[in-house]
């Protein structure tokens, strides 16, 4: 079984296609931050080759150990990421 849950997830307000759509936006954003600490960490060691660390040493941890869609969950379930309705203007 998945933990968390759907439900606990969303709490029962968003069914599980708008869950998925909204952990993949989210997931997005994580792999987006990645590419940036890579980038500039490589042009830190393009710049600096003396520092001695190593292009993953100078990425955040959460973001080099971790997968993009583990992430997204974990910060939906933490509550650091919320899902909203919105509405057309009906």
């Amino acid at each position: 079984m998945l933990h968390p849950t759907p439900d606990e997830l969303t709490h029962g307000q968003f069914n599980r296609y708008e869950l998925a759509v909204g952990i993949a936006k989210s997931a997005r954003l994580v792999t987006e931050e990645y590419v940036r600490q890579r980038n500039e960490a490589q042009k830190a060691i393009d710049e600096h080759r003396e520092s001695g660390l190593t292009l993953a040493q100078m990425i955040s941890p959460e973001y080099r150990d971790q997968k993009a869609v583990t992430i997204a969950v974990g910060r939906l379930a933490a509550g650091t990421y919320r899902m909203v309705h919105v509405h057309d203007g009906d």
